[in-house]
């Protein structure tokens, strides 16, 4: 139940058909695990948190930097040189604190990530990097987690939502990232953050957009994107969504699966 406190704080949610009493109590019961705190992570965490999710945990093993405060708006000058997730726990706290905030000062890897996923509802990935992108991916489909999974370029980024591990309407599994995307890009071909650079305010888009799927995919209004590339144009503000579909060839859940663990990671 919500307290009285509750009810006046979520009391723009509640008043929405979509959401109300019922839909606000299945935030305040949710857990969700996002995998960084930077760019993507910190508009995530902040806007999850005002949303009341009950449980919010977090994993990145960096420490904030000067150069990340230009996107990373959870943490602060103050901050830096402060574990992200300490940096994290104290905002989030500040903005709200009926929230069960969960730092993990980790870096996620094959060893760790089924054990992190486990007690969690929904994943969020808003990692920097393909390595950890395809094994959050992996890791969620093996551990029957929905996945939330973003991308940041330049100006560019894209959204998705996974339930490969569901079946739809039509009785067949639902695409997998490895639908998406077959294989990662050779190495060297996708400069990094630091060398390419981003803009800071896309990054705000990208996870505020992340927070608001991760509430629809919580409370179960309208059209998921299951099967469904969002990409945002930050140069001509254009957005556009892509269909996909399940690769019958893909190591998951295709007719012929190859992964069945996360040994290829080791």
């Amino acid at each position: 139940m919500l307290s009285a406190d509750e009810l006046e704080r979520y009391a723009r949610h509640i008043v929405l058909r979509e959401v109300g009493g019922p839909g606000q109590n299945t935030l305040k019961n949710a857990s969700v695990l996002v995998i960084g705190a930077g760019g993507l992570g910190a508009p995530v965490l902040m806007y999850l948190a005002a949303a009341g999710i009950g449980r919010l945990g977090v994993v990145d093993d960096d420490s904030v930097s000067l150069s990340n405060l230009q996107r990373q708006i959870i943490h602060a000058t103050p901050d830096i040189g402060k574990r992200k997730v300490d940096s994290a726990a104290a905002q989030i706290r500040a903005l709200n604190p009926h929230v069960m905030f969960e730092g993990h000062p980790v870096r996620l890897d094959a060893h760790n990530a089924m054990k992190l996923l486990a007690g969690y509802d929904l994943v969020l990935d808003g990692s920097d990097n393909f390595e950890t992108r395809y094994l959050v991916s992996d890791a969620c489909f093996l551990a029957g987690k929905p996945l939330i999974t973003a991308a940041l370029g330049q100006f560019d980024g894209s959204l998705t939502t996974i339930r490969a591990h569901e079946k739809n309407a039509q009785g067949e599994f639902n695409p997998t990232y490895r639908c998406l995307f077959p294989e990662p890009p050779p190495p060297g071909t996708v400069p990094a953050c630091a060398e390419a650079g981003v803009m800071g305010a896309l990054a705000g888009i990208m996870g505020s957009m992340m927070a608001l799927e991760a509430i629809r995919e919580i409370v179960g209004f309208g059209e998921s994107l299951v099967g469904r590339l969002l990409m945002v144009d930050a140069r001509a503000m254009r957005f556009e969504t892509l269909r996909y579909a399940r690769d019958p060839q893909n190591p998951l859940n295709g007719d012929a699966p190859g992964i069945t663990d996360l040994s290829g990671y080791f």
